[in-house]
Parts: structure tokens; C-alpha cells; sequence
């Protein structure tokens, strides 16, 4: 799991680093207008990243569970085939959603914020980032085939090399370093785009030349439809359930927007929720390697193979998410006032989510765990129904039950969360010992004639 997985979490800390450093060059605009920008990638973000998910969420699945049982099963041809398909059925949905996103965002924002300086800035955000969607949903499907083969410091060094690109020319396009004009926020957008199409280009020579496994093969790129129901057979669940979290999330922002001290909690939460994604990165990319291997057990047949991994995978990462958590409690408080020195009614606040969120953690492990297990095996209604699950039945519900009807607040806001995460916990462990991941999705191979 660290072997596959280690590059995977180097990768998610870089692309961490490249979001603080894109709001810092934002930031360093002159104050009417720093403001505005900052605001407007804000509410920016969960409308892309809503559409991205959906498009991510089935494209990445599917190649992630044929790529894997294919190459396990020793049939690599029938792994290229599958990359080929969904390779040209992501860049046709790219396509589609980033043109309907490009004359949909006005209505979407004037649904969210309606009219402002916030929505203007916003609005040519998000217009650039649609025109070039199909550059931010391909390198995660490639990312996700190169894994699929147990291979993930090739996607590490050419998404990796993409993101520094970003980084450098963030400055020189947002505020207008070496004589360029400065853009601002609609600079941050070009640079995301000229570095996200520098990746995809990247990634299309790699792969037309041929790597390992993988290939791009203008033939095998002729819809097969067979090929395309099996692709969306086991992708769009993933799908569904990944973007109806990324819009739960939207919600329970709004949420906790209307607790009594909406800033001082949106403002604790947010800077908890940073903390917490950069301990998740951890497992995260091990995630990614239980599923690969998993995948490849089960296109191998080697179902007992199979069951060691779960075993142990779901042990190893409820062990380090209760060395996480017990580390966190302990210095919640200062990390905190790390990120916001001087506001104490944001540290209180920011501590106790942390503190009420830690508790939870380990059981986050058999979640986690189930996620990648079941993504691996390609079954993933499981993975829609946990996510869907976890967030609109359990986290938004038990949040605003006991935030507000037993008007506990914030406190009550993230032991309702907490109290989400035990649940979901138990729930997936359940799901893993029901069995119904022990299949696999790659259909025998036909024996030679005669």
C-alpha cells in the first residue's frame, strides 16, 4: 500500500501546495480587488468541482476496476481496450459539460449570490475553467490507469511537473510579474489551464509512444458499445455518489452559515477542514494502492489474496487514523491559532471541531477502507449508497438536529458530524462483511479454438 500509494499522497501534498499558493498571489491584489477574487474562486470551486466530480467519478472508477483486473489477469490487451473507451467517452463528456457549464454559470450564480463584484469575478473564473474542463478530468483518469497497474510515479512526475508550472506562472499572470498584463483572478484561471493542457499533452505522447501496459490506439478508440456499458455500468454509480458528496458539502457549508456565530464557525470549520485534509492525504494514496490491489487479486482469481488484503488494509489504515486522532487532540488548540493568531472565538471554535471530529477518526478507517476495496473490485453502488449515506442521511440531518432543534450550535453541529462518521463507519464494515465485493467484474477469457 505505501509503495503504490506514497507517490499518490506526494502528489495530493503538491496540489495542496498549489491551492495555498493560488489564494496567496490572489491575496497580493490591490485590496478592491483581492477581496472580490478571493471570494469569487470560493463560490467558484463547488459549482466545478460539483460537474468534475461526475465526469472524474465514472471515467476514474471504471478504468481503475477494468485496468486493474485486466493486468491481473494477465490479459494487458483487454486492459488497453478499456482504457481506450473510456479515454474517449471522458474527453466526449469533458466536452459537453464544460460547453453547458460555460452558458450555464450565470444562472447558477445568480441562484447562489446573485449580482455583485463577487459574482462578476466568479463568473470569469468559471468560464475559462468550463472552456478547458476536459484538461482537469483527463489527467485523473490517466492517473487512475497508470495506478491501476501498480505504476504511480509516472502520473506523480508529470501531474506533479503540471502543478509547479501553475505555481510559477500564477504570479506572472495574476499580478502581472515580467511586463504582462495583470489579470487577476481570470490570470489564475489561464495559468490553471495552460498548466492542467501542458499535463494532458503530456500524458497523450507518454501514452501514444506506449507505457508498460498502456497504450492510446486511435482503433481501439471506435465506440464499443459493449465496452461503453460496462464503463458506465461500473462508473456512474461511483459517479453519483461522488458528486452528490461534493454537493453535500455545499449544503453543509450552508449549514453552518446559519448557526448564530456563522463567522466565527465557518471561519473554525474551514481551518479544521484543512487540517484535516492534509492528514487524509495519507489515506488517501494508500487507498489508492489497497485498490490496485485488490483489483488485481481479483482479475488473478487469487480470492484469498484478496481477502488478506482487506483484512489487513482495513487494520492498517484505523491504526493510523487513531495515531492521527489522538495527535490531533492534543494539539488542536495551537494549531489552530497557527492558521488565525489572535482571534480566540475562531480558536474555541476551530479546536472544538477538531477535538468533536478526532474522536470519530478511526472509525473512518472501515469507511475509507470500503471505499477503496469496493472501487477495486468495480461494485460500486456500495460506494454510491456509503457516500450518499454518510452525508445526506446521517452527517446534514444529525448536524442540524443537533445544532439546531437542540439548539446545542456549533457544538452540536460537530458532534452531529462525529456522531455521522461512527455510523458510516459501522455501516461500511457491514457492507465488507456482507461479501458482495468478492466478484470480480472481468468476464473469463475465451479459450483458443480446439
Amino acid at each position: 500500500m505505501a509503495r503504490i500509494g506514497g507517490p499518490a499522497i506526494l502528489g495530493s501534498l503538491i496540489f495542496t501546495l498549489y491551492n495555498l499558493a493560488d489564494a496567496f498571489w490572489i491575496g497580493r491584489l490591490p485590496p478592491e480587488a483581492s477581496a472580490a477574487a478571493v471570494a469569487g474562486i470560493q463560490v467558484s470551486w463547488p459549482i466545478v468541482w460539483f460537474l468534475i466530480s461526475f465526469i472524474a467519478g465514472f471515467g476514474g472508477a471504471a478504468v481503475s476496476a477494468l485496468v486493474s483486473q485486466y493486468v491481473g489477469a494477465g490479459r494487458p490487451e483487454e486492459a488497453n481496450v478499456a482504457l481506450n473507451q473510456l479515454f474517449i467517452l471522458s474527453a466526449v463528456s469533458g466536452i459537453v459539460v464544460g460547453v453547458t457549464g460555460y452558458f450555464a454559470s450565470p444562472f447558477l450564480l445568480d441562484l447562489l449570490i446573485g449580482q455583485g463584484a463577487v459574482s462578476s469575478a466568479a463568473a470569469l473564473y468559471m468560464k475559462i475553467i468550463f472552456l478547458g474542463l476536459p484538461t482537469m478530468v483527463l489527467p485523473g483518469l490517466f492517473f487512475a490507469a497508470f495506478a491501476a497497474t501498480g505504476d504511480t510515479v509516472t502520473p506523480l512526475l508529470v501531474s506533479g511537473g503540471g502543478t509547479i508550472v501553475n505555481m510559477v506562472l500564477d504570479p506572472f499572470f495574476v499580478l502581472g510579474w515580467g511586463g504582462l498584463p495583470q489579470m487577476g483572478i481570470l490570470g489564475a484561471a489561464y495559468a490553471t489551464i495552460l498548466s492542467q493542457g501542458l499535463v494532458t499533452i503530456a500524458f497523450l505522447l507518454l501514452l501514444r509512444r506506449g507505457s508498460g501496459h498502456l497504450r492510446l490506439d486511435s482503433r481501439q478508440m471506435v465506440p464499443r458499445w459493449t465496452w461503453v456499458a460496462k464503463g458506465l455500468r461500473i462508473g456512474v454509480p461511483a459517479a453519483i455518489g461522488q458528486s452528490s458528496m461534493a454537493f453535500g458539502f455545499v449544503i453543509m457549508t450552508a449549514v453552518i452559515g446559519r448557526l448564530p456565530n456563522a463567522e466565527a464557525a465557518l471561519a473554525g470549520y474551514g481551518i479544521g477542514d484543512r487540517v484535516l485534509g492534509i492528514l487524509f492525504i495519507v489515506t488517501d494514496g494508500l487507498g489508492t494502492g489497497l485498490t490496485t490491489m485488490v483489483g488485481q487479486a481479483l482479475g488473478a482469481g487469487a480470492m484469498e489474496r484478496a481477502r488478506e488484503l482487506v483484512r489487513k488494509g482495513i487494520a492498517a489504515l484505523i491504526v493510523i487514523l487513531s495515531a492521527e486522532a489522538l495527535f490531533l487532540w492534543f494539539v488542536r488548540y495551537p494549531t489552530v491559532a497557527l492558521f488565525i493568531p489572535g482571534r480566540e472565538d475562531v480558536i474555541a471554535v476551530g479546536a472544538q471541531f477538531i477535538g468533536a471530529f478526532a474522536v470519530s477518526m478511526p472509525f473512518l478507517g472501515t469507511f475509507f477502507a470500503a471505499m477503496a476495496i469496493y472501487r477495486g473490485s468495480g461494485h460500486n453502488v456500495p460506494t454510491m449508497v456509503l457516500g450518499v449515506v454518510r452525508l445526506w442521511v446521517l452527517r446534514i440531518p444529525l448536524s442540524y438536529v443537533f445544532g439546531f432543534t437542540l439548539n446545542l450550535g456549533a457544538d452540536g453541529v460537530w458532534w452531529g458530524m462525529s456522531l455521522s462518521n461512527v455510523l458510516a463507519g459501522l455501516i461500511a464494515l457491514g457492507f465488507l462483511l456482507s461479501k458482495g465485493w468478492q466478484r470480480s467484474v472481468v468476464e473469463p477469457a475465451t479459450p483458443p479454438a480446439g
